[in-house]
């Protein structure tokens, strides 16, 4: 396997294969990621990709850009185990030039949920995938659907500017008492892990929103947002619900922001 630290070992690397298959991550990997590779590895004569940088962009001033897990040996020990052919870790002066200026906005589909609150997150991820996918050039690339808005906000932006690349959505994959994979389950304490998992014990009486919050309620855990919105502009949907539909919601526990989302079909 391949480390490739910068975009010129990237390009070089890249020359010598054919269709690619990959991978965008932060980092502090776990098996929801892992999934992500394996289900690369499944599309005959693709090679794989992983690229591991964590994107200060799309980190608010107030959020966790200082304290979020960099696991880099295990990552690429891991890497190694599900075979990657490469891995991409640029630091951020090879992602960004200094003085660099331009960005990508996404529009409507990155305002509702988690846009509401983390503002310029959305042009964050949007600006780093877009030069990501003109560095990689991929056939096709893989995201969890546990980011859901974050997987419909890079549909968007391949769809609009005319990307040559397949998104496939992978489906959220959860710890064995339901709480959804996810990086920042590593700064839960025990008793915070715990009460993490009443997040998809509220989802799963949806898809009510307030048969959820009542779950959440009596967990003493209060959502950022808990809403029904349809699956591909984002926007609230009425109670009860006709057609397809996802619940979605974001909740502190403790100091850490989880999401998670349950795709519900109505009447």
């Amino acid at each position: 396997m391949k480390v490739l630290e910068d975009l010129a070992a990237l390009r070089a690397w890249r020359a010598t294969r054919g269709e690619l298959g990959f991978v965008p991550t932060m980092g502090a990997l776990h098996e929801g990621h892992l999934t992500l590779v394996r289900r690369a590895r499944q599309a005959a004569g693709q090679a794989v990709l992983v690229s591991i940088f964590v994107n200060p962009t799309q980190f608010g001033p107030s959020e966790d850009l200082a304290s979020y897990p960099r696991t880099l040996e295990r990552d690429l020990e891991l890497c190694r185990e599900t075979g990657c052919d490469a891995v991409y870790a640029p630091g951020p002066e090879d992602m960004y030039r200094a003085g660099a200026t331009s960005f990508v906005e996404v529009g409507a589909v990155a305002e509702p949920l988690c846009g509401q609150f983390r503002p310029g997150h959305f042009r964050g991820v949007a600006t780093v995938v877009a030069k990501l996918f003109l560095r990689a050039q991929p056939q096709r690339a893989y995201f969890g659907e546990k980011d859901y808005q974050q997987l419909q906000v890079i549909r968007t932006l391949v769809r609009d500017l005319d990307f040559p690349v397949e998104v496939v959505g992978v489906p959220t994959v959860r710890e064995t008492d339901g709480l959804a994979m996810s990086s920042r389950n590593l700064r839960l304490s025990p008793s915070e892990r715990l009460k993490a998992t009443r997040i998809y014990a509220a989802l799963q009486a949806g898809p009510s929103p307030e048969a959820a919050r009542e779950v959440l309620r009596a967990a003493g855990i209060e959502p950022q947002y808990l809403e029904l919105v349809d699956p591909d502009t984002l926007l609230p949907k009425p109670w009860p619900l006709q057609g397809r539909g996802v619940l979605a919601v974001a909740a502190y526990v403790g100091n850490v922001r989880l999401i998670d989302n349950l795709a519900f079909e109505g009447a």
